[in-house]
């Protein structure tokens, strides 16, 4: 889903949650208005912390998560944010988003064994995001 100009078409009744990540989202835009594109990840999710904060969502930043393999902890992996227990946000600074890391933003879906993610890249003229729902 890309963003558009009315911050309304991000809330869509029949998506799971879709009131959370609409607000995340505008969140994400009011970062990417003010700093634009050109940073490193970590500003953009310090910014984006800010935001969040302000429109008073739950959330963790860089929350550690655990990752099995049939049953048995095989690693561990920081997601960027974790908002109301179950709606993963994966940040990305890139100039454009690749298949792989869709790929990467699915696999942490099933690895985390939560309901929904969003993958933000504030690295392009244009703010990307793509949401996916299991």
């Amino acid at each position: 889903m890309n963003p558009q100009k009315n911050k309304n078409n991000y809330i869509n009744e029949k998506y799971y949650k879709s009131d959370i990540t609409g607000e995340i989202i505008k969140c994400s835009q009011k970062v990417h208005s003010f700093l634009g594109n050109g940073f490193q990840e970590v500003i953009y999710q310090r910014a984006l912390e800010i935001e969040l904060e302000k429109s008073g969502l739950k959330f963790e930043r860089e929350k550690e998560m655990d990752i099995f393999y049939n049953e048995i902890l095989i690693g561990r992996r920081r997601v960027d944010f974790l908002v109301d227990g179950d709606v993963m946000v994966e940040l990305k600074a890139l100039t454009k988003l690749e298949d792989v890391n869709v790929a990467q933003l699915i696999n942490y879906i099933e690895a985390y064994k939560v309901k929904i993610g969003l993958l933000i890249n504030f690295g392009a003229k244009s703010l990307e995001v793509r949401r996916y729902i299991k």
